[in-house]
């Protein structure tokens, strides 16, 4: 029992970076995420139907001391325009501390391959407050000015939703 219960949970488990090793083209963040780059997407709720989408513009800059700065700018199709200021700091072990004034509970940013992943804590607007939402973040370079980008998000370990969107280097 404990052996089908173990290959159970294991086969729920989503990929790990390891399985991207090897796929190009290679995505460094500090090479696709540097100067004007736009997005489009969708929001889906849990159970997977599209109840937004959205563009966004997102300027990305790296100052000497190799910290990013991505400035994102949100226009959703009821209207709502967000905006997040990701700050991007290196940590001892090479990879990038994310963090933004929405984020309450900060990322670590790491990457081989062709892929990036990211997990973190956002508190967005729910009804007439906010609610705080865990985000698996994938990012995938499919060419070197192009990037899908998908979010898992959940609650207490309920997926709530999804963002599914493209971001393209101008």
């Amino acid at each position: 029992m404990v052996l089908i219960l173990t290959a159970a949970l294991t086969g729920c488990a989503g990929p790990s970076l390891d399985a991207y090793r090897d796929m190009e083209p290679t995505l460094t963040p500090q090479e696709f995420f540097t100067g004007e780059l736009s997005a489009r997407g969708v929001v889906k709720n849990y159970s997977g139907k599209v109840i937004r989408t959205f563009d966004a513009d997102i300027s990305a800059s790296w100052n000497d001391q190799g910290v990013g700065t991505l400035d994102e700018v949100f226009r959703f199709n009821d209207g709502e325009v967000q905006t997040r200021v990701w700050t991007l700091t290196p940590n001892e072990n090479g990879w990038l501390h994310a963090d933004a004034g929405d984020v309450v509970e900060p990322g670590i940013m790491r990457w081989q391959g062709n892929a990036i992943n990211m997990n973190y804590v956002l508190r967005v607007p729910y009804g007439d407050g906010t609610i705080d939402v865990s985000m698996d973040d994938w990012m995938y370079l499919i060419t070197p000015d192009t990037l899908i980008n998908e979010t898992e998000m959940t609650k207490w370990g309920f997926k709530v939703g999804e963002i599914v969107l493209v971001i393209q280097k101008q």
